[in-house]
Order: structure tokens, then sequence, then C-alpha cells
């Protein structure tokens, strides 16, 4: 059988996959929303998620409203205290000490960033390892490192979670992360060189003093961008048939849009995308996906406490 030129390029190229955050969170909570039934069921109460907010940083504040709201729909319990942004640092530790020895809560988080006479570092450290459901604690990224059971932070947990509900083969791929931050960047390198479902990659981290960049994230079989710069990775930056996570999530300002401001991810999309085997969107990708890896983390850390 003869094919025409075009029959050709259709087969080669199978469409591309847009990795909905939405449909692999709703999943990830469903799983979640079935496991609270079960406890309360059994007379037994919810989760408990704590999260503490300092300051009305407007980014924050959605963050923050979107965790309560999605414990709610999960039928976790949550609680959110707030302090004024010009609180002395001794008083919010106090605050994460109680919560430390509150037997009702069983996963504290803090909002950041945190004001400047706030040590961020000291914040982390005090909270309970047992407790530490945003995977930050020292502790926590010790074990994470030995390949021991821990909390993973949030993101690349989620993104782990986004990775196995759509099934994109990992093993020994060749996967590029740019950006070098102990919240996404590292974690994120270590968990997909791990000896797991989705990990077994080779694995290269980028950062600001990366020669050729380019050159580097173009060779990815998978891309994960996490480095705050809107727009950042262009089309002639992606090996065709990559897979591209996009952790990037910015406010642009936009004089047009309806809050005057848009939220711009750190790959160049609209071009981008058409180069991907499949792609995160900004919004509606990663972000959601951090959630669920926080609610996981949250209901692991009842469990633990209460089996």
């Amino acid at each position: 059988m003869h094919l025409t030129v075009l029959q050709r390029i259709k087969i080669s190229f199978a469409p591309m996959l847009i990795l909905d955050g939405k449909v692999a969170s709703a999943a990830v909570k469903a799983e979640l929303t079935q496991q609270t039934a079960t406890l309360l069921a059994a007379g037994k109460r919810a989760p408990h998620l704590a999260a503490i907010l300092v300051g009305t940083n407007g980014a924050s504040e959605t963050y923050v409203a979107s965790k309560v709201k999605n414990c709610e729909e999960t039928g976790f319990r949550s609680s959110l205290i707030r302090f004024d942004e010009n609180i002395e640092e001794s008083v919010l530790l106090q605050k994460i000490a109680q919560l430390n020895t509150d037997p009702s809560v069983d996963g504290i988080l803090v909002q950041l960033p945190l004001p400047k006479q706030i040590r961020e570092q000291k914040v982390i450290e005090a909270i309970a390892p047992s407790k530490d459901v945003d995977g930050f604690h020292p502790i926590s990224v010790g074990k994470l490192v030995q390949g021991l059971p821990t909390f993973v932070p949030a993101t690349p947990y989620g993104i782990m979670l986004l990775l196995e509900h759509f099934r994109i083969e990992t093993k020994g791929k060749h996967a590029v992360v740019i950006g070098r931050s102990n919240i996404v960047g590292r974690p994120m390198s270590i968990l997909l060189s791990s000896n797991l479902p989705q990990g077994n990659c080779t694995v290269t981290i980028c950062h600001s003093h990366t020669p050729d960049i380019k050159a580097v994230c173009a060779g990815a079989d998978i891309l994960v961008a996490a480095l705050g710069k809107p727009g950042f990775v262009t089309a002639d930056m992606i090996k065709p048939g990559a897979v591209v996570i996009d952790v990037g999530i910015t406010r642009v300002a936009d004089p047009t849009a309806k809050k005057g401001f848009r939220i711009k991810g750190d790959v160049a999309y609209e071009q981008a995308a058409e180069k991907t085997s499949a792609i995160t969107p900004v919004p509606g990708g990663v972000g959601l996906m951090t959630i669920a890896g926080l609610l996981k983390n949250t209901m692991q850390a009842y469990l633990t406490t209460h089996n």
C-alpha cells in the first residue's frame, strides 16, 4: 500500500495530550473523599489541616483559599490562622509550637513567602516533622534523598501524581529540570531519578549558570520548567515529541483582563505545545496538582498517627 505524504505525517505524529490538572486532581480528591467517608463511618474523625497566613499578599490569599476549599470538598477539616504582616517571629513560632502538640491537628503549613522580619528556614524547622505536610523540613528532605518514606514537597509530589494519572512513560528517559529551588527543582530531580514507577530517568538540572541552556533543554524527553520567568521556554528549546511540565505561575499585568492581570507559565505555551507529545496548561495544570499532593500528605499524616 502506498501512502501519500499527508497520510505519513498523520501517522508519524500522535495528537498532543494536555495534562489536565483538573482531571488528575479530581481523581486524587475522589479517592481521598472515599477514604475520609470510610473513616467517618467507622466513628473516626476526618484529617485536619491547619494553615497559617501572614499578611495579605494577593497570591498567598488565593493559594490558601484554594487549599481550604479543597479540604472542604474532600471532607477534611481545615483551620485558617491569620496574622498581621508586622507579627513578631516569636509569636508565629509560639503558634506553631501549639499546633505541634495539638492532637486534633494532623498537618501544618505556613504559606510562603513570609515578611522580611521572619526567617523562613526558622519557621520551616519549627514545624514537627510528623506534621510537615509541605515536605520542607530538613528531616523530610533528608529522608527523600535516601529514598525513605516521608512527606514529599507538594508540587513535585503533585507532578508525580500527574505523570502517574496520564501514564507518562519515564523509565530510561532524559529529564531536564530548569530551576534548583528546595521547593521544586531539587526534589523534582530526586524523584525523577529514583526507582519509582514514574522515575528511573537520567536527570539534568539547569540553572542561571548552565552554558547553552537551550541546547540542553532541546535534548530532553521530559522537560520541567520551574524558574518563575514567564515565557522563558520557547519552542526552539523543546525536542519534538517531548513531555513538558510547566510549574511557573506568575501574575503578569494586563489591563485588558478582568482582574488586571493574567497567569503566565514559564513556557510559551501556544508555540511550544505544537512540538510536544504532552504538556501542562497554565493555569489548570501543576497548581491544582500541588493541592492534590498536599491533601495526600495530610491524609498520610493522619494515618501514620492513627494506625
